[in-house]
């Protein structure tokens, strides 16, 4: 029981630094955020499934809940899950490439993932869920940095090219890895065009889920 007191202890220091984290404001890369930092962070030692993403969009920086907009009911359609078991169930976690809202470009589009998050805080987060089995990458900021750390990136290849290789690399790692497309309405041709992902990826995302909340 100490050691798993130990552990819990642990990680409710970390998610505690995360939450007051301030790097992008106080040292930031490039100019600072230009509001003030809201971490979305949401995960347990007992997460066995882990979502992938970029960063918070606005409505997520508002209610402090991954995925907590359109984009969110498709993922959540995705992995066959309701609203409740998506945000209620422990062995479900969220890691984001950055944490806080990075704002809007000219054109209102989301600006990338802040360079200040990953270095400071991915790596320890990891090691920090030993329980995960599988990863759920989702969108092309989270594959560029996990897919070169499992020996599993090629040089130069584009976003559809990866996904075409999903059954690839998920066979090659531990934890496993699943690509998926972002599931913004930006993405909304993409994703029409991966009609096969519909019925080769999606019930693999299933799977995952299912053996993630068995017993």
């Amino acid at each position: 029981m100490t050691g798993l007191s130990s552990s819990s202890e642990r990680f409710a220091a970390l998610a505690t630094a995360i939450a007051a984290c301030r790097l992008c404001r106080e040292a930031p890369v490039g100019a600072p955020l230009p509001h003030e930092p809201r971490p979305v962070f949401r995960a347990t030692p007992a997460a066995r499934l882990l979502v992938a993403s970029q960063a918070p969009g606005t409505r997520v920086h508002a209610s402090g809940l991954p995925f907590d907009d359109p984009s969110g009911d498709r993922l959540r359609d995705w992995m066959g899950v309701t609203r409740e078991t998506f945000y209620g169930d422990p062995r479900i976690g969220f890691l984001p490439m950055g944490f806080c809202f990075p704002g809007q470009d000219a054109k209102g589009g989301d600006l990338p993932p802040r360079r200040e998050c990953a270095p400071a805080w991915r790596e320890r987060a990891l090691a920090a869920l030993p329980a995960v089995e599988c990863i759920l990458l989702v969108g092309g900021y989270a594959q560029t940095w996990h897919l070169p750390r499992a020996g599993l990136a090629r040089r130069g290849e584009r976003l559809g090219e990866t996904l075409a290789r999903w059954r690839e690399i998920y066979d090659a790692s531990t934890p496993r890895l699943l690509v998926l497309p972002h599931p913004s309405w930006r993405n909304n041709a993409l994703i029409a065009r991966l009609r096969w992902f519909h019925d080769e990826v999606a019930p693999i995302v299933r799977a995952e889920v299912g053996r993630a909340l068995s017993d």
